[in-house]
């Protein structure tokens, strides 16, 4: 990926970052810290944690991109100094600060920029960890003494003048590679499920509920295949904990995921059975089988028949989009309809047979759709 504008040596660790990082870090903005110099030197990161995104400003030195980058964290972090408190340390701890990584700066190794900021994520991760600790809160004192040898999980603490104090946790559901499940998996980064804890933090003389916000969050490519947020939660009992309430949880996922995956082929059948009805699709997802697209005349009128199949079908029936091939906008793009979902449907019918049906309501709604497409006001002025 060409950055154009960046100095080699800069632009090299950038990219480094951007195509190599294990988690999805974000390029949010660049800019040149010199009115007078056209190369940029700076730009800020979105970096994910606990569930949202922390933001950083990495600001080289355009007169000596050589020499290694200062870091300005995020405005809610006053307090996160992770160069003091790392530069105390001996022998391998020492070895591995950030302190040491930056006096042993080697601007033409690609790597360095991903490798200091895996690290400081880590010390930034280890600072919040420490926040939470300190709460004067019961409830997240015993989350904490119960949860805490489970690997992977991230917490925070968000307060301010203007914001609810609360502490969040993220934690990471599932101990099975979801990516394994997907033939011919197209992610590159690992799938993920997590619960988001969250627990406000009483004021003093205020009243703080017992029970956490509780919200499923997955990586976005997930979606593809599985829903989170078609999942309901079970209700938070009183006097529950994580350590209650994760197993049940895992349980029911595990077997949603595993149906999900099932729910492939079942749509890959519908597609399939499409050919002999309205012809071979244009075009396929030929990953997940969430999309395809036909084309379908009536008389001398053409048109492009949109499937968008979700992913619980067949209890969902697929939404159909139609695009005329012979009538534009004022914009000079196709016209289409709006989506459309009330036809004949039943999820028992055998996949020929939806297609059919299908096919007979496309016959009737054709004419519906080019009287619309013939509209005066809908046409190219």
């Amino acid at each position: 990926m060409a950055i154009e504008g960046l100095p080699p040596f800069i632009a090299a660790q950038l990219n480094f970052l951007l195509s190599r990082s294990p988690i999805s870090i974000r390029m949010e903005q660049m800019w040149s810290g010199s009115k007078n110099d056209p190369y940029i030197d700076r730009f800020t990161l979105l970096i994910p944690f606990c569930l949202d995104y922390i933001k950083w400003t990495i600001i080289y030195n355009v007169q000596n991109p050589l020499t290694a980058p200062d870091m300005i964290f995020g405005p809610d972090d006053e307090s996160f100094f992770p160069f003091l408190l790392s530069a105390d340390g001996e022998g391998d701890a020492s070895r591995k600060s950030p302190i040491n990584f930056l006096s042993n700066w080697d601007s033409r190794d690609p790597s360095r920029l991903l490798s200091l900021i895996l690290q400081l994520r880590d010390l930034y991760s280890a600072y919040q960890r420490k926040r939470v600790g300190e709460v004067d809160d019961e409830r997240v004192k015993f989350e904490i003494s119960t949860i805490l040898s489970r690997e992977g999980i991230e917490m925070s603490m968000s307060s301010g003048v203007e914001k609810t104090e609360e502490v969040k946790f993220a934690v990471p559901l599932l101990d099975m590679d979801i990516n394994k499940l997907v033939p011919a998996c197209p992610w590159r980064h690992p799938q993920k499920i997590y619960l988001q804890v969250i627990y406000p933090i009483g004021r003093k003389y205020s009243y703080a509920p017992s029970s956490p916000f509780l919200k499923l969050v997955s990586t976005p490519e997930l979606r593809s295949l599985f829903c989170v947020e078609d999942v309901k939660l079970a209700s938070w009992l009183d006097g529950m904990c994580m350590a209650e309430y994760l197993p049940s949880l895992e349980e029911t996922l595990q077997m949603q995921i595993l149906e999900a995956v099932t729910l492939i082929g079942v749509r890959r059948q519908f597609i399939e059975a499409l050919a002999p009805v309205f012809g071979r699709p244009l075009e396929a997802d030929p990953m997940f089988c969430r999309k395809a697209t036909v084309l379908v005349g009536n008389g001398s009128f053409t048109f492009l028949v949109h499937f968008i199949v979700p992913s619980q079908f067949p209890k969902q029936q697929p939404t159909l989009v139609l695009q005329s091939s012979q009538h534009f906008n004022s914009q000079g793009m196709p016209i289409r309809s709006h989506p459309l979902s009330d036809y004949p449907w039943s999820p028992r019918w055998e996949a020929p047979q939806m297609a059919e049906r299908i096919f007979d309501f496309l016959v009737d709604e054709s004419l519906n759709f080019k009287k619309y497409c013939n509209e005066p006001h809908l046409q190219q002025h």
